[in-house]
């Protein structure tokens, strides 16, 4: 007797509450970024690859003075050697 109590009034309740409908498709505006989303991602784009071609330039720098600096010093090394032979030769 309680349930059918308790199940009638759920079923009242229930049927009291409307229902909501769909109000068609949403609204453009509130979907898109429209313009300023776009020229922001563009922007956002465009400094992402100029901040990857500076990087690659600078990296490249660098590996370059290595190996100037690597050459250097194998030439002094060369010339320290043969100075040291010479001197020996005396």
């Amino acid at each position: 007797m309680i349930q059918d109590a308790l199940l009638r009034a759920a079923v009242w309740v229930t049927a009291a509450t409307p229902s909501p409908t769909p109000s068609g498709a949403p609204n453009a505006d509130q979907v898109t970024p429209g313009v300023v989303g776009f020229v922001v991602t563009f922007l956002v784009a465009v400094a992402a690859v100029l901040l990857a071609l500076d990087m690659t330039r600078r990296i490249r720098r660098v590996r370059y003075r290595a190996e100037i600096a690597e050459k250097l010093d194998a030439e002094q090394a060369e010339q320290d050697g043969q100075a040291g032979q010479d001197d020996s030769e005396r």
